[in-house]
């Protein structure tokens, strides 16, 4: 995998404020990524998960109408446990009882606000690094599985 190959990825963030999410697409376009899209509105995630097909969703908790935490809830009933589709979670509350619920639904990192640029784009390059490893991991699952082995040689 290289550096092209993660640039390529796509990346879904979910901010109802429109200051973080251009933000993020200046960061996410100054490092290279050309498929970035976003929304402000909570209610139309589940609609761009399924048409964008993301590898990386930027998730922000604390949202009117639909927060974060019933978003991730929905993304639980889509994503299968086979999948790996990473959710990181933007959050001003770093509580321990936050952190444990968010990833209780599905959340692999966390970035608290008002976060650092270098961190922010370290946790996406890790997360989709992550993404495309397990990726190709699964591609080759079926050549890397071993016979089944007769625990009775007689037969």
């Amino acid at each position: 995998m290289n550096l092209e190959q993660l640039r390529a990825s796509k990346i879904l963030i979910v901010d109802d404020a429109e200051a973080n999410l251009r933000l993020l697409e200046t960061l996410l376009t100054q490092e290279g990524f050309e498929q970035v899209i976003s929304t402000t509105d909570p209610t139309k995630t589940m609609d761009l998960v399924h048409a964008f097909q993301p590898d990386l969703i930027m998730l922000d908790l604390m949202m009117p109408v639909l927060d974060g935490f019933a978003i991730l809830d929905q993304l639980s009933y889509l994503i299968s446990p086979q999948d790996y589709l990473p959710v990181l979670v933007l959050t001003a509350d770093a509580t321990i009882t936050t952190k444990r619920k968010a990833l209780a639904l599905g959340a692999k990192d966390f970035l608290t606000k008002p976060f650092d640029a270098m961190e922010a784009m370290l946790r996406v390059w890790n997360l989709l690094e992550t993404r495309w490893l397990f990726l190709q991991l699964k591609q080759h699952m079926p050549q890397l599985e071993l016979p089944t082995l007769n625990p009775n040689p007689s037969n």
